[in-house]
């Protein structure tokens, strides 16, 4: 038996932000194991952590198709129960030792600062393919691991008339969808298809390219991002060139028993 934890990242009450999945081993399990885990739990990702001492983690990360390289709620939600369950024998910085090398999480009050990797982005074409994907059309697109679709000034993205089929066609291992926010620095929606996600309620590493592309648009590196999903998520966002820090509250939805 194994304890699975659900917690729900980037909010502070349950039903909101992103739900994920973390399971605490003494060594991971086989690859087709962890996958059939993740396909079981029908989330967007379920995390596995493998303490090496107090304040350093294996962790991998698992959608229900496959293993991510990068996943901001799942780690966040990670670093919430390790700060929950052994602090303050941590301190007040975990580091996860990853595939997209090492990522820290900091306590800092209320909020659970991560250390990501920036992703670099390149301009692409506007297709009519994005369109057709979206509803509507982009102003601009750009493209790093993820394509990110920035929307005209006044488009409600929450009222996007999507096709799953021709979005899981596009560029980018996600499709994402941005606009400027009146009352945030910026609104984003998150989708992953090909992931078997159609909508990832809070994506950390989509901010990974959503926080660089609007920092350097609007001229400032500390910005405030709203996901404008259903259950909705805010992140507090410092863009640092190369890295970028993402900010978010999380919240204990479950605690269980796996019989593994």
């Amino acid at each position: 038996m194994a304890k699975s934890y659900v917690v729900d990242a980037f909010t502070d009450k349950i039903f909101k932000g992103n739900p994920a999945a973390v399971l605490f081993l003494p060594k991971y399990p086989s690859d087709q194991l962890m996958q059939n885990i993740a396909m079981e739990n029908k989330l967007s990702e379920t995390a596995f952590a493998v303490k090496q001492d107090a304040a350093h983690y294996d962790l991998r990360w698992f959608t229900p198709r496959g293993e991510i390289d990068l996943c901001g709620h799942a780690t966040l939600a990670t670093g919430f129960l390790v700060f929950k369950y052994a602090a303050p024998e941590t301190g007040d910085t975990v580091t996860f030792k990853t595939k997209s090398g090492d990522l820290t999480v900091t306590k800092k009050g209320g909020l659970y600062e991560m250390n990501f990797p920036s992703y670099d982005l390149k301009q692409v074409s506007v297709t009519k393919e994005m369109t057709q994907a979206f509803g509507a059309q982009p102003e601009a697109a750009y493209l790093g691991r993820d394509l990110l679709c920035v929307f005209p000034d006044g488009t409600d993205i929450e009222q996007l008339n999507l096709n799953m089929d021709k979005l899981s066609q596009l560029d980018g291992l996600l499709q994402h969808a941005t606009v400027a926010s009146d009352q945030y620095d910026c609104a984003s929606r998150s989708f992953a298809p090909k992931l078997a996600v159609p909508e990832d309620p809070v994506c950390g590493s989509g901010h990974c390219h959503i926080v660089p592309y609007w920092a350097k648009h609007l001229g400032k590196n500390k910005l405030t991002a709203y996901q404008a999903s259903p259950r909705s998520g805010i992140l507090y966002c410092d863009y640092q060139g190369s890295r970028t820090l993402l900010s978010g509250q999380a919240a204990l939805y479950s605690v269980s028993e796996i019989y593994i």
